[in-house]
């Protein structure tokens, strides 16, 4: 922060404060990892002393403050030029015309500032700290025990959390709207080792296919619309996004599902507007908040989510909202900070988000946190308050595993697919309570409310992981802003929503090239899915499937010549490329 003054001046004392504190959490599981380490020597001493054990302990912690201060210098500039904390992204870039664009001066400042904080570590270790070490004794089993427990004890900083998350560059995000305040509590050292354990499978394949053709291809997929259907009553309504977890269209009535499950949002598909062709673009919730959220498809072995240099850099919806004068929140009953929501929010601009932490703590009692009766009671609490036009985001979670509910069983079965669908009974009852109250309020007149699924789910059918049925979701807009209730045929992704309201407030985004408007007057019939390492594409004629690995498609309905083909290839190989881009 003293290196890059020139931001640190942009924050007041107590978010400099913050920045220290939110990231000492992450100072303390890389000190997890290093106690680890000799922990695990000291407990060996306490048995056994030998010279090498003496030694191992000075090279380590030697290793350790030349790798911590090797990485902090380069980290110190990096982050002037790339907005980043270091990843493994700069050794893609090593060589000759790299070293090239460095300053020599400022090689010899960066260096000199590295030597004299090592020296000074390795001479306050070595006189004040080594000789313990020298004179170690074997103090017997009991010693053995307590600092075997001690150094297994570590799993608790190095984890960050006693919830379902692990430490992630999520968890020191703090601010809403300053970057600079949120990077400056990431650890450099974590950061890297981080990324080098996850950041090895972030480029994928520029030739999958031609260049040329993928332009040409991708630019069918999305022709330029003249006009769009107009549903709503007005150019400005409030927008409430409700994002269930994990409801799939075998359990929606009018999508063909079984009958009982979901008897309020079946009833809603009868009142609003039911998109009956609709599917998720991946199957994990963080890849689907980002296609809904960024209209920003998953990729095959990975999700950008993980990578905050690379959200940062995505277009989001809520953006677009703000610049036609929304205000943006979001509502979650469970930990913000799993899988880096929290990051890909504040970069979205929400400018308040409510997680687990926000709530009694009497009623985190579920093991994902906060059931949806009482995380649509808070929205509802929230929404009553809150300036309007608002845009303002809800995502359940009763519905994940393991599908504990509090309410009396509905649908009896111990099995996996009857615990499913009780619990989709269960957010389907809240959901119906929240509505009902909803009509009752003030807002609801001027409110548009669009429900779908983060993502579907394998239960009840059991269905395999790359299968279209799998990735089949509901999507219905209601609310008193809805002008008339119809049923759109339309077949559409996630990625979809975006330019879909944003074209109903007359203000497309053309930075959001993954989203068509499923009212426009020109859109294709088409909806991707992606699937651990591969992917699936359908339109009106063609069901394909593609698997990585194999380098094969698994499926091919319909397809009668290889070019039919073009269109799926061009898709992902779009994505591919502008993934690598976002560095």
């Amino acid at each position: 922060m003293s290196y890059n003054y020139e931001f640190t001046s942009q924050l007041n004392f107590v978010e400099v404060l913050k920045s220290f504190l939110y990231g000492m959490k992450m100072d303390m599981s890389m000190t997890g990892y290093f106690m680890l380490i000799y922990g695990l020597i000291l407990a060996a001493s306490s048995l056994y002393v030998s010279r090498g054990l003496t030694v191992a302990i000075h090279t380590f912690t030697v290793l350790f403050l030349l790798m911590s201060t090797l990485i902090m210098m380069v980290d110190l500039e990096l982050y002037r030029h790339w907005g980043f904390r270091i990843n493994t992204i700069p050794f893609l870039y090593t060589g000759p015309e790299a070293a090239a664009t460095v300053e020599p001066w400022l090689a010899l400042w960066l260096i000199t500032i590295s030597v004299l904080l090592f020296t000074a570590f390795c001479w306050m270790y070595f006189r004040f700290l080594a000789s313990f070490f020298n004179s170690l004794e074997p103090s017997g089993k009991r010693s053995f025990l307590i600092l075997s427990l001690v150094t297994g004890s570590m799993i608790m900083p190095i984890r960050g959390s006693f919830r379902a998350s692990t430490m992630n560059p999520s968890m020191v995000y703090y601010h809403p709207t300053k970057t600079f305040a949120n990077h400056a509590g990431i650890n450099a050292t974590w950061n890297f080792l981080y990324s080098v354990q996850t950041d090895n499978a972030i480029e994928y394949p520029e030739d999958y296919f031609d260049q040329k053709l993928t332009d040409r291809y991708f630019q069918e997929l999305y022709p330029l619309n003249d006009s769009t259907y107009h549903i709503l009553n007005t150019l400005r309504p409030n927008i409430l996004l409700i994002i269930l977890e994990g409801i799939t269209a075998e359990v929606i009535e009018p999508l063909g599902g079984r009958p009982g499950i979901m008897p309020n949002l079946n009833a809603l598909c009868k009142e609003g507007v039911f998109f009956d062709r609709f599917y998720a673009n991946g199957d994990r919730t963080d890849k689907g908040l980002v296609s809904i959220l960024s209209s920003y498809p998953p990729q095959p072995r990975g999700s950008i989510i993980k990578f905050p240099q690379k959200t940062q850099k995505l277009s989001f919806l809520s953006t677009a909202l703000g610049s036609l004068g929304y205000s943006s929140s979001f509502v979650y009953g469970g930990d913000v900070d799993f899988a880096n929501y929290r990051s890909f929010l504040t970069d979205g601009r929400f400018t308040h988000i409510t997680s687990v932490d926000d709530f009694p703590d009497d009623l985190d009692n579920s093991d994902w946190g906060v059931a949806d009766q009482y995380v649509f009671d808070q929205a509802l609490f929230e929404i009553d308050t809150t300036r309007q036009p608002f845009f303002k985001a809800v995502l359940t979670l009763s519905s994940h595993e393991p599908f504990d509910v509090p309410m009396e069983t509905v649908i009896n079965g111990k099995d996996e697919p009857s615990l499913y669908m009780n619990s989709c009974y269960y957010a389907d009852k809240s959901l119906g309570e929240f509505i009902q109250k909803a009509k009752q309020s003030s807002w609801w007149a001027n409110t548009l409310i669009v429900i779908t699924a983060d993502h579907g789910h394998r239960l009840p059918g059991k269905k395999k992981s790359h299968v279209r049925g799998k990735f089949h979701i509901p999507m219905v807009w209601t609310g008193g802003a809805i002008q008339k209730d119809s049923v759109v045929h339309t077949m559409g992704n996630q990625s979809d929503i975006a330019n879909t309201l944003l074209s109903q407030l007359a203000k497309p985004s053309p930075d959001l090239i993954f989203s068509k408007d499923l009212f426009g007057n020109n859109t294709n019939d088409f909806a991707m899915y992606v699937f651990n390492d591969g992917y699936g594409y359908i339109d009106n004629e063609r069901y394909v499937i593609y698997d990585n690995p194999g380098k094969q498609f698994l499926r091919k309905d319909g397809v009668q010549k290889d070019d039919e083909l073009n269109s799926a290839k061009a898709y992902i190989q779009k994505l591919y490329s502008d993934y690598n881009l976002k560095k």
